[in-house]
Order: structure tokens, then C-alpha cells, then sequence
């Protein structure tokens, strides 16, 4: 029996590098077959986090930057095919979510730009390839994200459970799937995941990310700044909504940071931290107080403070996606792998529940192999 291969590539709003997922859809199934993970090299890291803090880029640097990320994404396909001897001829189809460079749907003239050229991810491999996922679902009136909503009911949807997905990435965003099927999706960003805590670690320490949250914990939250940072009017808008870094940016940190000059920097950190598990419990509360079970996935599951910051306001014990069979490190590849599957099948893979959308549409563009 032939297998039903798609590979889905990722790369989030945590500027790190590429996820790369192999995943077999046979019979409406998902399963993991391998995964292949590949950091930015620090020039390409460079310029993406210099775009999102707002530094101009010139039309050069930007074709440019596209035909870098096209060959980088296509490279880490093709690793991802050595590493699991599987030859390209058996894959359907690559869905490449891109780098997100600015996302603006509530705008006069709305968009959302993704770059990495999906026509050299299709040259080099020679696997047809889906991309440009978002930008159909503006054109219907929606806001183009959250866009992995309808994945998360096909694939963790249970009749007997009101589940809620948590993905913590640079921006965290929920899915809440109520057991009734009558009952609508909903799904949201909730704000910033780890893009401030990454922000200011990264001035404070010049690193990359508080691995395992082990500075946040030893600083303290300050309830007058962390008021001030949720008064943000995006906390309090209502959904369908969402989100980017170069909205929760290292500018947006600096301000509200400009008159707070009295605190610890590991304080600084524990608030940050506190701010993103409070803003995805209250989210939850608000939209889903008969929730069943919390499932966690995104890179914040490995942030230990984190994790216990969101456990003590929700009060109910956290799950990670890998008890319902997907790594938490995978669940948006595949996801996007997906969302490929349904462009070449010509079915719809947005929820206007969560985008806000006039309507399902058939998302991305399909550059043939």
C-alpha cells in the first residue's frame, strides 16, 4: 500500500531555525515517521530578529533574504529525506509555512508576509510544495491566523472531553475543542509566549532563551509592572484576534520598561514570565471555564517556571501533546503538513470561528514538482 507522505516545514515566531516533519496520513491517520530540526545560521537569525524589531529592509535584502530561506528550507527537506532513507518520489506533498516577517490583518489595507521561496523548496527536491497559507484567508475577511485551529479538531478532538490546545512559541495561542461537535472551535492568540522573555534575556545576558526558566525563578513578580503590561488593549480585545512579534517587540518592551527603571533585571524576567502564563490562563477561564484537560505543546513547554506559573493559575494539571501522540516540538509542522494534504485535496483549512473569515476556504498557493 502506497503511504500517504507529507512533509511539513516550520519556523515560528521564535526565530530559531526550521522544523522539518516527515508524517504519514494514510487512511486519515497522523502519525510522526521522523523529524529533522535545523537552527538559523546566526547571519540569517540576525537579519529576521533585526526586521521584527522594525529595521528597514531594502527591497534587495528582501529578495535576497527570500532565496537564502528557500535554499535553507529546501536543505533541511532534503536532510530530512537522508536521515529517514526515504526517497523524494514517495512524498506528496512539502507544506511550508515560510518566515513570518510582519503580520498585519487589522489594518486598512491588511496582510500577512511569509518568505522562503516555495519555488527553490520545489526545484531542489522536486516534491510539489504548499505555501503562502494565510494570505487566502485575509482575502475572505479573516485575520489568517490562528491557522492550525482545524488541525487541532481533526487530530485531538475527543467526545468526552473538553480539551483546550496551548501552543507556546514567540506568541502563545489556544484552541478550545468542546466535547459537544455542535459546539463551535475557538481559537485565538493570547499574546506574547517566549518572544519578551527571549527579548530581554538576550539584552540582559546575551543569550538566546532562560532555559528551563532557571533566571525567571529566581526573580520576583512585580504586581505594578505586571499591571501595567496587561493593560494592553490587545488583552482585552475580543476574538476572533491575533498577534505577532513585531507587536509584542523588544520596542514594546522598552516603553512600557521606560519608567520602571527600579527593578532587578531576574525580576524583570519573572514578570515577563508571569504575564505569558497569565494572559493564556485568564484566556482560558474566560473562554473555556468546563475545560477537561490542558494540553501543552510549542518550545514554552521546556520552561519549567513557565509551566508552573501557568499550572498555579489554572489549577489543573498540564499535559503535553506527546500523551495524544505528537511530540510538542512537532504538533505546527504537522499541522502544516496538513493543511497541505487539505489544499491538494480541495478542501478547506481555516475555521472562521477562529479567524474570523467570511468563509472555509482552500488555503495556500501549489508550486507542482
Amino acid at each position: 500500500m502506497q503511504r500517504d507522505y507529507y512533509i511539513g516545514l516550520m519556523s515560528g515566531t521564535s526565530l530559531d531555525g526550521i522544523d522539518a516533519g516527515l508524517y504519514d496520513f494514510t487512511k486519515q491517520k497522523a502519525q510522526v515517521v521522523d523529524f529533522y530540526y535545523q537552527a538559523y545560521p546566526a547571519e540569517i537569525k540576525e537579519k529576521i530578529q533585526s526586521i521584527s524589531n522594525g529595521s528597514p529592509l531594502s527591497l534587495t535584502q528582501y529578495g535576497e533574504l527570500d532565496t537564502q530561506l528557500g535554499e535553507f528550507y529546501a536543505q533541511a527537506c532534503l536532510s530530512l529525506l537522508k536521515q529517514n532513507n526515504t526517497e523524494a518520489t514517495t512524498i506528496k506533498a512539502i507544506g511550508s509555512h515560510g518566515q513570518t516577517l510582519y503580520h498585519s490583518p487589522n489594518t486598512a489595507l491588511p496582510f500577512s508576509l511569509q518568505i522562503g521561496d516555495p519555488n527553490i523548496i520545489c526545484q531542489r527536491t522536486g516534491i510539489t510544495t504548499v505555501a503562502d497559507f494565510r494570505r487566502k484567508d485575509i482575502a475572505a475577511g479573516g485575520q489568517g491566523a490562528p491557522l492550525v485551529p482545524a488541525f487541532h479538531r481533526a487530530l485531538f478532538s475527543n467526545p468526552d472531553k473538553n480539551n483546550v490546545i496551548v501552543n507556546i512559541g514567540g506568541i502563545a495561542n489556544i484552541t478550545i475543542l468542546p466535547k459537544d461537535a455542535s459546539k463551535p472551535v475557538v481559537g485565538f492568540d493570547t499574546g506574547p509566549g517566549n518572544t519578551l522573555m527571549n527579548h530581554w534575556i538576550s539584552q540582559q545576558q546575551n543569550k538566546a532563551y532562560d532555559h528551563n526558566g532557571s533566571w525567571a525563578i529566581t526573580g520576583k513578580t512585580r504586581q505594578r509592572l505586571l499591571s501595567q503590561l496587561k493593560s494592553d488593549a490587545y488583552f482585552s480585545q475580543t476574538i476572533p484576534k491575533s498577534t505577532g512579534t513585531e507587536y509584542f517587540s523588544e520596542q514594546w518592551l522598552k516603553q512600557n520598561l521606560s519608567t520602571q527603571t527600579q527593578y532587578k533585571p531576574e525580576d524583570v524576567q519573572r514578570t515577563l514570565c508571569q504575564l505569558t502564563a497569565e494572559s493564556i490562563a485568564e484566556a482560558i477561564l474566560l473562554n473555556a471555564p468546563e475545560t477537561d484537560n490542558i494540553f501543552i505543546c510549542g518550545g514554552g513547554i521546556y520552561n519549567k517556571t513557565l509551566m508552573s506559573c501557568l499550572g498555579d493559575n489554572l489549577e489543573k494539571p498540564l499535559l503535553s501533546t506527546e500523551t495524544l501522540g505528537v511530540p510538542p516540538d512537532q504538533v505546527e509542522a504537522m499541522a502544516f503538513a496538513w493543511l497541505a494534504k487539505q489544499t491538494l485535496e480541495g478542501m478547506a483549512g481555516n475555521l472562521p470561528e477562529a479567524t474570523g473569515a467570511s468563509s472555509p476556504v482552500i488555503l495556500g498557493a501549489i508550486y507542482q514538482a
